[in-house]
């Protein structure tokens, strides 16, 4: 791990000395940008400390995720290695840390640093080709903090996709519309098609507002996967926005399903508070059965690069999930974190 930290200090610094002569001489980019996070968590109704709840150790949380750990926590490292031509390109995002690794964790055979790797084909103004390992174009959150408001995730997000390899064509079918295609390996297979399982993708995009569609065997299951999801939002005014998130997942009549508000507020040009209110649920047999509703309130307040996320969370399900400071069962959890959060 220390070769390859060194590894890419160094070129960084080969990049940073040679960008602007290369930028010059042939109009191509070469570029290193990425995040860092870490943060502190708390519950507030329940115990902090790791108990055995049957099965070894546990640790109460929310159960979305990466920021499920008490007390002081790294979240992770983000470098994102990119070379844009006037054709061609690629884009090499890696991770370091406990939240890179929990989500490479859940790409089924994917090395453990690598968050996505793809490489692009401008085929003309309006087709591009992107081929390799890319986050999941379902959704409203994303891996990295740094293109969320809050800083923990939703529970559509955690039961995923997180990744997708394969290959995928970005069509612009006008000033407002575009169309996205995909044939892909099963969800977060990235590195391996055990079965010869693949998964076809598709989006429709009208401004800012995005239906998403996957379809196909997985891995493992002889009966198909579909879900459809819908990702939006709308600037109301100046200084209120609105995003919004619905999901539907079944497979052979079991799944889940979804639907979250985010309105976001600006207070000032350093502050920002939002709020995200999901309703989720599993779904057996076509019976419902778990459900919960959550309520994460956020504030962003920005230092020149560095965002500070403080937030508070109410998790409260129809069944007791949770425990109480007496450990005793009960349906709700109330945590609170503050993240920190630099770009570069």
């Amino acid at each position: 791990m220390k070769q390859l930290f060194t590894l890419i200090l160094l070129l960084t610094s080969i990049v940073l000395t040679a960008q602007d002569s290369t930028e010059v001489s042939n109009g191509k980019k070469f570029s290193i940008s990425g995040s860092v996070d870490a943060y502190f968590r708390t519950n507030l109704t329940g115990p902090n400390e790791a108990f055995d709840n049957g099965d070894g150790p546990y640790f109460l949380n929310p159960g979305t995720s990466f920021v499920n750990r008490s007390g002081f926590s790294l979240g992770m490292a983000n470098a994102i290695i990119s070379y844009e031509g006037n054709k061609v390109g690629f884009v090499a995002d890696l991770v370091f840390g406990p939240r890179g690794e929990d989500a490479v964790f859940l790409s089924t055979g994917s090395n453990n640093i690598i968050n996505q790797l793809y490489i692009y084909y401008n085929v003309n103004v309006n087709v591009k080709l992107i081929l390799g390992n890319f986050n999941t174009f379902l959704g409203y959150e994303v891996i990295s903090p740094v293109g969320n408001f809050n800083y923990s995730t939703s529970y559509m997000f955690s039961n995923g996709p997180f990744s997708h390899s394969g290959l995928k064509a970005d069509i612009a079918l006008s000033e407002d519309f575009s169309l996205m295609l995909a044939v892909m390996n099963s969800t977060d297979y990235t590195e391996i098609n055990l079965d010869g399982s693949y998964t076809f993708g598709a989006q429709l995009g009208y401004k800012d507002q995005y239906l998403n569609f996957i379809y196909g065997n997985q891995t493992g299951n002889s009966d198909p996967t579909f879900q459809v999801d819908y990702t939006g939002g709308t600037d109301l005014n100046d200084d209120f926005f609105l995003g919004i998130n619905a999901t539907y997942n079944d497979t052979d009549g079991s799944g889940f399903y979804g639907a979250a508000l985010y309105p976001q507020c600006t207070i000032s040009k350093k502050l920002d508070l939002g709020l995200r209110a999901e309703y989720f649920g599993f779904h057996y047999n076509q019976i419902d059965s778990e459900t919960v509703i959550a309520a994460t309130l956020s504030a962003n307040y920005k230092v020149d690069d560095l965002t500070i996320i403080p937030e508070i969370r109410l998790d409260s399900w129809n069944g007791e999930l949770y425990f109480d400071n007496d450990l005793e069962p009960t349906k709700s959890l109330a945590s609170f974190l503050v993240a920190a959060i630099y770009k570069f």
